[in-house]
């Protein structure tokens, strides 16, 4: 709970203004920075722990490189380093939530606010704070809920400081001996309990804090511009979040991935290409890792988004209550801990396991990532499918038509785009996935997360460095790709 607490609290320092720049001012045509910010996320919480660990740890790259700062990289270790490192991977929900819902002020109230005299720390106070209020507590939940279901980065960086969390202890007492299901089971009630709470609590402070911004009338945003020195002063804020988000966890996972001796480090001569070459000629275990991981993305995606488009379809239009209960338990894999719905599927599965032998099979894993993925499908389609008109469907079925024509002819080329996102959203994120992967796969059967941490635990940093590699180029390409697309079709529009 601390550690969700201070995290949230560093979110909102770091993403406030961040959000401020890129929706009020000038800063708001260098779209780059979006994308930038976006790479945390593309990158599993796991991997950025690691860049962090071989970055400060004793003898790391940053004492390698600045040999004078001695043990003072070391004390970098710390809860507060693992509250860092966590609030650098999320803020950049935060950044999203709020940079919206600061374009949908218009600038009209705050000139007027200039009129009648009232200052700018007023105008922000008085006006654009409540105005926000609402999303920010979304964007809290978010941020407080992803973090105290964090498994990847209390695991790698916490388990190294000694601080244990719920997920870990979770994970501990079921996959170690000795294992106690009844144990990991009860900290997963208090888990649900704490969420639940907390979701209640944000869902009563946004309702009070609504407030209707967009209208008929047309919606302006002035954009503040700098005098130089302050221009200056927001590069170098700009820089060194960028730097501490993505340079540092990238430029380690690079270095390592390329030094031959690590007991030589960064030293001249070094440096090899052998790891990436034997990630994919001697190590069979990594390449089965691959494939086991796209499989399994793949698998996910392609049910989700069948699974997901079908649901949307079925209740969007529908005001019954069946389809409201069908909305609500299938965006319930969102509002639960990840680790939570693995060990309840787990269990259920082992129950079960005399009538449909599902447990322990990559059939039970593809099930596990597909309930955990669902609601990005649902939500991409819900938002594609609400522009489009009734009409459109009434035409269909007053001309004749069937409902599979109509769902084949008018209602999937619509939402094409929306489905499309949410496949590739949902393959990037199966990739990255660790906690069902380390609890649910079969025995021997590795995937890119697990191969990943287990190299990373057994002293072959290189080889997992090198695979790590791999995968942040391939998801940061793919992020890439989809933006550029998106931009291109608000281009042409």
């Amino acid at each position: 709970l601390l550690l969700g607490i201070v995290v949230v609290l560093m979110v909102t320092v770091l993403a406030a203004p961040l959000a401020f720049l890129l929706s009020k001012t000038e800063f708001a045509r260098h779209k780059w920075i979006d994308l930038v910010i976006l790479i945390p996320f593309m990158t599993s919480p796991f991997i950025n722990s690691m860049g962090w660990i071989l970055f400060m740890q004793k003898n790391g790259l940053l004492q390698q490189m600045v040999p004078f700062i001695g043990s003072l990289s070391e004390q970098f270790f710390s809860f507060w380093g693992l509250a860092l490192v966590m609030a650098l991977h999320v803020y950049s929900f935060m950044v999203l939530i709020l940079k919206n819902d600061l374009l949908n002020v218009n600038s009209n109230l705050e000139e007027a606010a200039s009129v009648l005299g009232v200052g700018v720390r007023k105008q922000i106070t008085k006006i654009v704070v409540p105005l926000i209020t609402g999303n920010y507590a979304i964007g809290a939940l978010i941020v407080f809920v992803k973090t105290i279901s964090e498994y990847g980065t209390p695991y790698t960086f916490g388990t190294r400081i000694g601080f244990r969390v719920f997920t870990t202890d979770i994970h501990r007492y079921s996959t170690t001996s000795p294992i106690s299901f009844e144990t990991a089971a009860t900290l997963s009630s208090v888990l649900v309990l704490i969420c639940v709470g907390i979701w209640l609590v944000q869902n009563r402070i946004t309702l009070k804090n609504t407030y209707q911004t967009v209208s008929g009338k047309g919606l302006r945003v002035s954009r503040k511009k700098f005098r130089p020195i302050s221009k200056l002063i927001i590069w170098m804020f700009l820089g060194l979040l960028m730097l501490t988000s993505v340079g540092i966890p990238y430029f380690s996972i690079a270095a390592t991935s390329f030094i031959k001796l690590r007991g030589y480090g960064l030293a001249k001569g070094n440096f090899t290409v052998q790891h990436y070459i034997d990630l994919f000629t001697m190590n069979e275990k990594g390449i089965h890792a691959i494939g086991n991981s796209f499989f399994l993305a793949v698998s996910a995606a392609t049910i989700t988004a069948v699974v997901g488009t079908l649901i949307v379809v079925a209740i969007y239009h529908r005001k019954s209550k069946l389809g409201k209960w069908v909305e609500i338990v299938s965006l319930l894999p969102e509002m639960l801990p990840s680790i939570v719905v693995v060990i309840g599927l787990m269990l259920f599965w082992n129950k079960f396991y005399q009538v449909i032998p599902l447990y322990n099979t990559m059939g039970l894993l593809v099930l596990t990532y597909s309930i955990l993925f669902l609601p990005y499908t649902i939500q991409y389609v819900s938002s594609a499918y609400s522009q489009i008109s009734g009409d459109l469907l009434q035409a269909g079925r007053v001309f004749g038509a069937t409902q599979f024509y109509i769902l084949k002819k008018i209602t999937v080329p619509l939402v094409l785009k929306g489905i499309l996102a949410a496949w590739s959203m949902t393959f990037i994120i199966s990739l990255r996935e660790l906690v069902a992967a380390s609890i649910m796969a079969p025995p021997n059967t590795l995937t890119i997360s697990t191969f990943i941490v287990r190299e990373f635990e057994q002293g072959s940093v290189a080889i997992g460095m090198a695979m790590a590699m791999i995968y942040a180029l391939f998801t940061t390409s793919i992020l890439i790709l989809l933006n550029l697309v998106l931009l291109k079709k608000e281009v042409i529009k």
